[in-house]
C-alpha cells in the first residue's frame, strides 16, 4: 500500500467521524460540509438530497424533532456508532466504502443500518460525493421517521 492511500484512508475515517459528530450535535451545516458541493445524501425510502442546502433541508426536521424529545426527564441525546468501515475501492480519484451504524438515545438502541459511500478528494480532505443510508430496523418507539 502506498503512502497516498494510507493518508486517503485516514482522511476518509475522519470525514465519517465528522459527519456523525456533527449530526449528533445537531450541527447540520457542519454535517453537510462533509459532502462535496453537489454531494448526494440518499436515505432509502426518501427522495435523495443533492447539494449541501438540500441535505440541510432534509435533515433539519429530524434535528428539530430530536431537540424536543426527552426520555424519563433526562436530556435527549443521539449517538451514532459506526463500525466495520470497509474500503471496497481506493484510487487517487475516488474511494468506495461501506460501514454499519447503530444510533443510541437515552432509551437505548433506536435504529441501525448501513452506509454505502463514495468519497472524493477535495483539497486536503476526502469528502462524501454520495452516501446511501439504509436503515435495517428500528426499535419500537423510535423517533426515526421513514
Amino acid at each position: 500500500m502506498d503512502v497516498w492511500e494510507l493518508i486517503a484512508r485516514e482522511r476518509i475515517r475522519d470525514t465519517v467521524a465528522a459527519y456523525n459528530h456533527a449530526g449528533d450535535r445537531g450541527r447540520i451545516d457542519d454535517l453537510a460540509a462533509t459532502f462535496t458541493e453537489d454531494g448526494v445524501l440518499e436515505v432509502v425510502g426518501r427522495d435523495p438530497a443533492a447539494g449541501r442546502a438540500a441535505i440541510v433541508a432534509m435533515l433539519s426536521r429530524s434535528v428539530e424533532r430530536g431537540s424536543d424529545l426527552t426520555t424519563a426527564g433526562r436530556p435527549h441525546f443521539v449517538r451514532h456508532f459506526v463500525t466495520n468501515l470497509r474500503f471496497e475501492e481506493v484510487t487517487p480519484e475516488r474511494a468506495r466504502t461501506s460501514a454499519y451504524f447503530l444510533v443510541v438515545t437515552p432509551a437505548g438502541p433506536d435504529h441501525w443500518g448501513r452506509y454505502r459511500d463514495v468519497h472524493v478528494p477535495v483539497g486536503d480532505e476526502w469528502q462524501i460525493a454520495h452516501r446511501m443510508v439504509r436503515v435495517d430496523a428500528k426499535a419500537e418507539g423510535s423517533h426515526l421517521e421513514l
